[in-house]
């Protein structure tokens, strides 16, 4: 994702989502936000936030200003949990990019990454993480070459800017 946010860090179709997370920025892996959890739960409160989860003992945000990017038919691509996919679909236009490989490269692309146990890995990738049904998914195999797979999201992530529409943001009926 990072070489696709490089490539596109110029076109005005895309948004990439920085994610706010409570994990310190010195660990390492995607570039992201660092919160405490008590920084967390307050913009959470605050309504900072469009879509939130925990996964791995952490607490994980998509910043709520993302929608305005929506309003204007613009593409925001976000990591997300599959946890919140049917919320987000409730709420937003959507498309999942679903990047995946098979289980041996994707163990070995954590282990690489070197902030889970070998332990903690296997549990990981034993999971069954189901995609909601109904939501439309677009598969994105990623076991070649990171360019490979750079040209391979870049595909998929086009595809979506064409179907990408400005969005009238919902406002409520006066009263009476």
């Amino acid at each position: 994702m990072d070489a696709a946010r490089a490539r596109l860090a110029r076109d005005p179709r895309f948004v990439f989502a920085r994610r706010h997370i409570t994990r310190p920025a010195e660990a390492g892996g995607e570039d992201h936000l660092p919160l405490s959890v008590t920084e967390f739960r307050r913009m959470q409160q605050e309504g900072g936030f469009a879509l939130w989860w925990e996964a791995h003992g952490l607490l994980y945000g998509i910043p709520s200003a993302m929608e305005v990017a929506l309003e204007g038919g613009r593409v925001v691509v976000a990591n997300l949990s599959r946890t919140v996919l049917a919320e987000a679909a409730s709420r937003y236009p959507m498309r999942i990019l679903n990047i995946t490989a098979p289980y041996h490269v994707l163990a070995a692309r954590l282990a690489a990454r070197g902030r889970e146990s070998a332990a903690d890995i296997e549990s990981r990738l034993a999971r069954e993480a189901v995609l909601p049904a109904a939501l439309p998914v677009e598969t994105v195999l990623n076991d070649g070459s990171v360019e490979q797979g750079v040209e391979r999201v870049l595909a998929a992530l086009s595809r979506a800017a064409a179907d990408a529409r400005p969005t009238e943001k919902a406002h409520p009926a006066p009263p009476g």
